[in-house]
């Protein structure tokens, strides 16, 4: 290796999406408010769970940072993918910029990981403990929950950047994704990945699969306490707001884990970057439907926030 011609890479050449040329406005527009939806929905759960006092609650804690999370999330890629399909053409992006896009595209992605194993546990006590609700989830617990995840995201983050900046890249720069992917990274690295790949396994595992099994466990749990409750329409509304939690968590962790731990080096390109689109974009924004705007003390939250604002003598 120490024999071999080596060029030092300053910049990569995002190709964004297979898309034709005449359908570039199409999707750009379609891309575009998808993009405006998932600012405007979690932005609207951080300042409903900041104004309202109800909502002053772990469940809500927990979503507003999950909100949080899936706000900077997207536009960790967003904002780069609509830019390269206004110009038609594919942009460059500095060398520096792509690692640390990489690391923030970690760091959000694994911080919703933990959020969503924390929200689980949230409705595992509430519907299995309900007498000890109060007791279990103590601010304390809820804060330290919150606090962990942020320092365990860090972690992850910094160990897979720190990594794969110890990389070669050679004379390809073409990066055939809409963002700086790291599985799209190491293909173009011309040094040993070996340990890249060994890294992404182990804490693949960690990060992901153990939480989406225990993610899984909870709401096993939370079905088996139900279906105990002899009301069939809470039996029917507990698993419609289940079934509706889990496909967003199954949405998110099988294309994760699809993508990272399941491909083969081989795989096309097109299909990748189909599953990346799932849980950078889709996710995102489907989540403020799925976990509160659907929810009533959400809705409920929104109605005397507006009717304070008209009204600001109003209690």
């Amino acid at each position: 290796m120490m024999g071999r011609n080596q060029t030092s890479i300053s910049e990569f050449l995002l190709l964004g999406l297979p898309i034709q040329p005449e359908q570039q406005n199409l999707f750009y527009a379609l891309f575009l408010a998808m993009y405006l939806t998932t600012l405007l929905g979690n932005f609207l759960i951080i300042v409903l769970t900041q104004l309202d006092s109800h909502l002053h609650m772990p469940m809500y804690l927990f979503l507003s940072n999950l909100s949080f999370s899936d706000l900077c999330f997207s536009s960790v890629t967003m904002p780069k993918l609509l830019q390269n399909m206004q110009n038609h053409d594919p942009s460059s992006i500095p060398y520096a910029d792509c690692l640390t896009q990489m690391y923030f595209f970690l760091y959000f992605s694994d911080l919703e990981s933990f959020l969503l194993v924390a929200m689980a546990y949230d409705r595992y006590v509430a519907i299995c403990f309900p007498l000890r609700y109060t007791a279990i989830m103590s601010p304390m617990l809820c804060l330290s929950l919150v606090a962990l995840s942020w320092v365990l995201t860090t972690f992850h983050a910094t160990l897979h950047t720190l990594l794969m900046a110890r990389l070669c890249f050679c004379a390809d720069n073409v990066i055939p994704h809409f963002f700086c992917d790291m599985s799209a990274l190491l293909k173009l690295a011309c040094s040993d990945t070996r340990v890249n790949e060994l890294v992404i396994f182990i804490m693949g595992g960690l990060i992901l699969v153990i939480p989406f099994l225990f993610i899984l466990g909870s709401y096993a749990r939370i079905v088996s306490s139900i279906l105990k409750v002899p009301s069939s329409k809470g039996i029917c509304k507990a698993f419609s707001t289940c079934g509706s939690h889990l496909s967003v968590v199954s949405l998110f962790y099988g294309t994760v884990i699809g993508l990272y731990l399941c491909l083969s080096a081989n795989s096309s390109t097109l299909k990748e970057t189909v599953m990346a689109m799932m849980y950078t974009v889709v996710t995102p924004m489907l989540n403020p439907f799925i976990y509160s705007l659907r929810n009533r003390d959400m809705k409920g939250a929104l109605e005397r926030v507006i009717c304070k604002r008209q009204n600001p003598f109003l209690l």
